[in-house]
């Protein structure tokens, strides 16, 4: 493991957020997945999708401290996963904040979401490191772009033919929302981060070289999710659930090998 400038490390402070972080999470998530009432004006569509994302978030939160005690010693490639959980866990609770129905969790929602972001911002604040890796850059880099292009045009050929119809998409109507939270924050910064991550890291810029590993660490949580997702709308009767599950599970295994390989060659 390499080791960091002291301006890098996982403060105390950040350690105490993800902490927080953890204990706020794993309340919300066994709540969702144990309890009716936090989902109980849900859709059954939507219903299981949050309860998917909350499987996710219980992996992400362990991840997210065991990252934060290694960043905390010094490891460069440990800061990196964790800002890769951290980011999954802000996508996520935007989401719970904003598109689930006012519950007695809201607050745990917010806090989780202002804790996520105020953590991702003031490590962020401190500069990025000056990383160099001597292999699977450009494996790493081709990931994201496809990531980025695949998700993009997936979501596009949802939502333009309904533009054109002048109707809803599908997807919309089963969660039983006004628009689909996961199309805006995809199409808007998720995915045009793919995209630019990894072209930057092609091009050897120290932006790209940053963000690859967080951000194929996200792809991997949110993957896990989806699969999640897709076992719970299976174990209840939806169909045509084995699809998406194959290909997300090869859109894991990808990311995940991508994300070890680029981090085992990792220099700081």
């Amino acid at each position: 493991m390499g080791s960091i400038q002291n301006k890098y490390l996982i403060t105390k402070y950040l350690l105490i957020a993800s902490a927080s972080i953890a204990v706020l999470v794993a309340i919300a998530s066994l709540f969702g997945l144990f309890s009716n009432y936090p989902y109980a004006r849900e859709t059954e569509n939507w219903k299981l999708q949050a309860r998917g994302q909350d499987i996710g978030n219980l992996i992400a939160v362990v991840i997210l401290l065991a990252s934060a005690l290694l960043a905390k010693r010094g490891s460069v490639r440990a800061y990196l996963i964790w800002l890769g959980a951290l980011l999954y866990l802000l996508y996520a609770y935007v989401i719970y904040a904003v598109a689930v129905h006012f519950n007695n969790l809201f607050l745990i929602y917010v806090a989780v979401l202002g804790l996520s972001f105020y953590s991702l911002l003031l490590s962020l604040s401190k500069g990025m490191l000056n990383t160099t890796v001597t292999g699977g850059r450009k494996f790493a880099s081709y990931t994201l772009l496809g990531l980025g292009v695949l998700f993009g045009l997936l979501w596009l050929s949802e939502i333009i033919p309904a533009t054109l119809a002048g109707e809803t998409p599908q997807s919309i109507k089963d969660a039983g929302l006004w628009v689909n939270p996961v199309h805006v924050i995809d199409l808007a910064a998720v995915l045009p981060a793919f995209i630019l991550t990894g072209y930057l890291a092609l091009k050897n810029r120290k932006a790209g070289l940053f963000f690859v590993a967080p951000w194929l660490i996200f792809a991997v949580l949110m993957g896990i999710s989806i699969v999640a997702t897709t076992l719970l709308m299976a174990a209840n009767g939806f169909a045509n659930t084995l699809p998406p599950m194959i290909m997300v599970s090869v859109v894991v295994t990808i990311s995940l090998y991508a994300a070890l390989r680029f981090l085992r060659h990792l220099k700081v």
